[in-house]
């Protein structure tokens, strides 16, 4: 039986993050995927994962800021699938082998306690979160130059989820969390800042437009979940030697060095 082009592209994919290896974009080939086409390679991509013993642990939202937007030349807001291999402890050694042109950005990451679905408020969101915490996301496109691709692309390739590290979890009960300063350092220098009112106009309003996109392909946030809300600011490359600290007010810090 000939494999369906989805599942074919959903492999090439798989095998070339398991290569560490650059592809061409989806699009240059299949110039009319749909977006919906695109969530299923996606979907696909992570089925793989899983078949390799990995779980499902939440979801990370992509392009929540301006500045990520811009970076990437994109236009609205995105999901991919976090499983828990993707998980860097805080303050570890992250090894750069096996990856392919890795860039890291400052986050806030949320803990669900409650199963989330349909059209949801921020104060709905907020009340359904056990935990938030400071959190930077390791992103790794397949594709070659990491630039140029369409949200087509992006999605197919899970959004360019790679790894997360998490700061220690704080409940979110009496916190503002619309404009927490955020500072990201690189060997003791800040080289991105932003209010956590870049991500989305307040982080939680991440978890509302999750639970849109989720609603529409007909799913839903499991109680649990962990959601990365997206990069304040433009994501830095990594290279050897690198030690990179996120520091964002009131939730603490998260720390992690890249070697070889």
């Amino acid at each position: 039986m000939e494999t369906h082009p989805l599942t074919q592209i959903a492999q090439a994919l798989d095998q070339a993050r398991l290569e560490a290896r650059e592809v061409e974009r989806v699009t240059v080939k299949h110039p009319k995927l749909t977006l919906e086409e695109a969530y299923q390679i996606q979907d696909q991509g992570i089925r793989l994962r899983l078949s390799q013993g990995e779980k499902i642990i939440g979801y990370k939202m992509g392009l929540t800021s301006e500045a990520k937007r811009a970076q990437m030349g994109l236009g609205s807001p995105i999901y991919g699938v976090l499983t828990d291999r993707m998980q860097v402890q805080n303050g570890a050694y992250f090894s750069l082998k096996g990856k392919i042109h890795p860039k890291i950005e400052p986050e806030i990451a949320f803990k669900t306690k409650r199963t989330l679905k349909g059209q949801v408020t921020q104060e709905q969101a907020l009340a359904a979160c056990e935990s938030v915490c400071a959190a930077m996301e390791v992103l790794d496109s397949r594709y070659t130059g990491f630039k140029y691709f369409s949200l087509e692309d992006v999605v197919a390739d899970n959004s360019s989820s790679s790894y997360f590290i998490l700061g220690s979890p704080i409940s979110p009960s009496g916190l503002d969390l619309s404009t927490l300063e955020m500072i990201m350092e690189v060997n003791g220098k800040a080289v991105q800042s932003a209010r956590s009112s870049a991500i989305s106009g307040h982080p939680v309003n991440s978890i509302v437009q999750l639970c849109e996109l989720l609603t529409s392909r007909g799913l839903e946030l499991p109680a649990g979940s962990l959601v990365l809300a997206g990069a304040a600011t433009q994501a830095v490359t990594l290279e050897p030697g690198l030690e990179i600290r996120l520091t964002v007010e009131k939730l603490g810090e998260v720390t992690m060095r890249a070697e070889i």
